[in-house]
């Protein structure tokens, strides 16, 4: 998978995706990630790439020029399956999202800033919205960090045991049951002993009701 994000602030993606699975992920040849900076677009001496709003109103604006020609110029290179712009208006992201995202080929995700981006990049350059929750971030920067980690981990090869991400929360609309390790006593807090028992089919129907019920009682919302 190539990602490719357009953004102000490059530096900001240093130690998420210089880490971890991320990390493991790109030495293994199987995701690659590019940052493009904006400002190396845009064509003022100034480098700027913000500009007060039409019409007036508090903060700045991202321009559109300085994207569309970094947009344009890495369309030249790839074909993209998504061209995704973070915003907290946007399709709240979920398990069923990544899961989808995951099987693409070719991923561009642009970081807005500021009061956000001229609504035209939005009208005529982007293919989708992605929100991450229901509040702001100072830039689209660490929502993108965290869709793209929720993303790469998907990718088979990524994760050294893959069975591990289809057990995960929400990818069957189920909270994960509680995991232990050992001790199996400690300070007198035991493991339940069914997970001791080495009945296999016991054991993953404990788990079973165990998801189940701890859906009911934290996120109800999943099993409508």
């Amino acid at each position: 998978m190539q990602i490719d994000i357009l953004t102000l602030f490059p530096n900001m993606f240093e130690g998420p995706f210089s880490e971890s699975i991320i990390k493991r992920g790109q030495e293994k040849g199987i995701v690659k990630i590019d940052m493009h900076n904006i400002r190396d677009y845009s064509t003022s001496k100034q480098k700027s790439v913000d500009e007060y709003a039409f019409g007036g109103g508090a903060g700045m604006v991202m321009q559109i020029e300085p994207i569309d020609l970094c947009i344009q110029k890495l369309k030249e290179q790839r074909t993209y399956d998504e061209i995704i712009y973070l915003s907290p208006d946007g399709e709240l992201f979920d398990q069923k999202m990544a899961n989808h995202l995951s099987t693409k080929k070719n991923l561009l995700f642009l970081c807005g800033h500021y009061k956000g981006v001229d609504e035209r990049v939005r009208e005529h350059l982007i293919t989708k919205e992605i929100s991450i929750g229901d509040y702001v971030l100072t830039g689209g920067e660490l929502a993108t960090a965290v869709i793209v980690d929720a993303i790469v981990r998907l990718i088979p090869g990524v994760l050294n045991d893959e069975t591990s991400a289809l057990s995960d929360s929400f990818q069957d609309n189920l909270i994960s049951p509680p995991v232990y390790t050992r001790p199996a006593d400690y300070k007198g807090w035991k493991v339940p002993e069914i997970l001791l028992s080495g009945h296999q089919a016991k054991i993953e129907e404990w788990k079973n009701e165990q998801s189940v019920e701890r859906t009911k009682q934290r996120r109800p919302n999943l099993l409508k």
